[in-house]
């Protein structure tokens, strides 16, 4: 018997899954680094039996991007509890959903600052024999008197600690006896993330969650708490582990790429100058550095109003005219020495701001980070240099390209890590986008799923192509597929490349599908979620309906729509990003790295994956049927072909217009 053997909760294992169990506990008793491409219904989020089984004192951390795959998890953590009642897991989700105290700002730095006065209270009051913070006359007082947008001491924090005789002399502060008992429940009687608050009472949930971690088996936390290198160090450090003692599982691994790029790609506005300039005046007198610093301002200000009279809405502009433009003139003799004195001024302004109970980030914050950025960006062809305008102005941008670097060190940096998703096809594709040339392991797994409740086409006779997207007869083919793919029953969702040739299609479509309620995603994500609601419940009132949706928007990933919800997708056309000069940068970027294939790594895998999120939507159980059509003839190109799934590669059926209409009226 397989070690895992004992923490898998099931009766069975799934086709395949055995398989891949075994591949994930080698790699964990070996080290190493591990990526695996396997299909809804493959039973991804088992691997976690194999971890416990060789995790040997370590802990076994588990990064998801939302909510509900960390619902899934704890789904599965609890069948393992029951098999392995000593097993303890905890989750930990951002502040921002936690925290109940309130107040403006960033809900991070108001947690640093309510922690620090918190405990400097806590400690004067308990030095003079109030050992129990929450039962003291004067802190109660003093919380009585708390501004609600300006908190200075957080009730919650006082509420999760008390004090206690030192061996050294003096008191020390520990856990209070409410949040170690709520600790414990946890354990015992796991509840949901929107339970917690309820669960925690007048304890700060985070504290209660963090506490519960640091004798936890299990950490489910989201990507930020992973792949943001302050919030990480923070975190492990807290709980006095270090990645070496960590068994790291990324679910939706497809993902990772573009959470580190957004993490470390930062933005500077013309509004942000303004705010700086007041905030700098109002330092004068106490920060010689800070007159100094102004002067420079204006012409930063003047290099934005430059770039916004050009016609390019998005564009690369050149760091080393920016840094000659931006010292010249002034008191330094480079932009490190600017850096280097924001920095000062930076912390200067945060401290004071703390003390008054003020938790936003300042301008002077965001200037600083946006200017070391760029001061690193000449040095680190990983990030570029752009302006963006749109109109609410523009904005300057120091983006990462590239995540390779800090993914690598990431995953290197643990025990061992395990990197799943359903959409890593090719695996080996994304194994040398992420990882270059270092060595990791890869696995991917069939689909396991009945191929009699599938039928999948691929339409060679149309294209959202640029060249063609003029073209009446491919227009007009496209909505005869449209139309078609729509007479089947159940609820039908087709997804377009962009917003633009959405509304196109939809417009031309609607006013033929008289007989079906017709849902289109807005641009705005205010109303995105009841209309999906509301276009998912059909199937419950005996109704179905058509969603017109975009490839990687708010109706294509991370969404779970199982047995009538859907029983069926279309994908129109390659959902390529626009091919703008700055899109160009990237390809040459990615082309000098990894010759001709590099093209494909950066522009061509992104889109396949797209649209396969998309597709994905359809089969979320064994019992699910559905039709799946990539309706583009890009699709039969032999470098695209080989990239998509075995298993799609195998069932798909090539068709003309007629074809289709022929193969669709068999699907019952």
């Amino acid at each position: 018997m397989d070690t895992f053997d004992a923490y898998f909760p099931y009766k069975e294992y799934r086709p395949n899954q055995r398989q891949m169990l075994e591949f994930v506990s080698e790699v964990a008793r070996t080290g190493g680094i591990a990526m695996i491409d396997a299909p809804t219904g493959s039973g991804k989020s088992s691997v976690v039996a194999s971890l416990l089984a060789e995790r040997n004192g370590r802990k076994v951390v588990i990064a998801v991007r939302t909510v509900s795959q960390l619902t899934t998890f704890v789904r599965e953590l609890a069948l393992v509890k029951k098999k392995q009642p000593k097993i303890k897991t905890v989750y930990l989700v951002g502040k921002k959903s936690m925290c109940p105290l309130g107040g403006e700002g960033d809900v991070y730095r108001r947690c640093e600052g309510v922690k620090a006065f918190s405990t400097t209270l806590m400690r004067d009051r308990a030095e003079k024999g109030a050992l129990v913070p929450a039962k003291d006359s004067f802190i109660l007082q003093q919380i009585r008197k708390i501004d609600p947008e300006h908190p200075i001491i957080c009730p919650y924090f006082i509420h999760s600690r008390m004090f206690v005789p030192s061996d050294t002399g003096g008191v020390k502060m520990v856990p209070s006896t409410g949040l170690r008992t709520k600790a414990e429940r946890i354990f015992t009687d796991p509840v949901p993330p929107q339970q917690l608050n309820s669960l925690a009472g007048e304890v700060c949930p985070y504290e209660l969650t963090m506490h519960a971690a640091k004798s936890a088996d299990v950490i489910i936390l989201n990507y930020h708490h992973l792949f943001n290198r302050e919030i990480r160090d923070q975190l492990y450090g807290s709980l006095n582990i270090e990645p070496t003692d960590v068994l790291l599982l990324i679910d939706e691994a497809h993902n990772c790429g573009d959470a580190i790029q957004s993490i470390e790609s930062v933005e500077l506005v013309e509004r942000d100058l303004e705010q700086a300039s007041r905030e700098l005046s109002g330092m004068k007198k106490r920060h010689k550095g800070a007159e100094a610093v102004q002067h420079v301002l204006p012409r930063l200000t003047e290099f934005i109003r430059g770039i916004g009279n050009s016609t390019e809405t998005e564009d690369w502009f050149d760091p080393v005219i920016f840094d000659r433009m931006i010292v010249k003139g002034s008191l330094w003799k480079d932009m490190e020495e600017i850096v280097d004195e924001l920095m000062g001024l930076a912390e200067a302004i945060h401290d004071r701001n703390q003390k008054a109970g003020d938790y936003r980030e300042t301008a002077i914050e965001r200037l600083t980070q946006f200017m070391f950025r760029l001061s690193q960006s000449a040095r680190d062809p990983a990030y570029l240099t752009i302006y963006r305008k749109d109109e609410n102005g523009t904005t300057l941008q120091v983006r990462n390209i590239d995540p390779a670097a800090s993914l690598t060190e990431i995953c290197a940096a643990h025990a061992c890590c395990i990197m799943i998703s359903g959409t890593l096809s090719p695996v080996e594709s994304y194994r040398r986008l992420y990882f270059n040339d270092a060595g990791v392991s890869t696995l991917a797994l069939p689909n396991s799923f009945p191929k009699e409740n599938r039928m999948i086409f691929t339409a060679g006779d149309i294209t959202t192509a640029y060249s063609l997207r003029q073209s009446a007869d491919n227009t007009e083919r496209i909505v005869r597929y449209i139309m078609a793919f729509a007479s089947l029953k159940g609820n039908r969702a087709i997804y377009f490349p962009s917003y633009q040739i959405l509304e196109s299609y939809a417009a031309q479509a609607t006013p033929m599908l008289r007989r079906r309620k017709v849902f289109v995603e807005p641009r705005d994500a205010a109303n995105a979620g009841s209309a999906l609601a509301e276009f998912l419940s059909l199937p419950t009132h005996g109704e179905s309906g058509v969603m017109f949706a975009v490839c990687g928007g708010k109706w294509s990933e991370g969404l779970d729509y199982r047995g009538e919800m859907l029983n069926g997708a279309m994908v129109i056309g390659l959902p390529l990003a626009p091919f703008t000069r700055v899109r160009k940068m990237v390809i040459e970027y990615f082309r000098h790295k990894y010759g001709e294939e590099g093209e494909f790594l950066c522009y061509t895998l992104p889109a396949i994956n797209r649209a396969l999120q998309a597709l994905g939507r359809v089969l979320r159980t064994p019992e699910d049927r559905g039709v799946l059509v990539l309706g583009e003839r890009r699709f039969l190109d032999k470098r695209i072909r080989s990239s998509l799934p075995a298993w799609i590669q195998e069932e798909t059926v090539d068709c003309d217009l007629a074809q289709f209409r022929e193969g669709i009226a068999r699907w019952k």
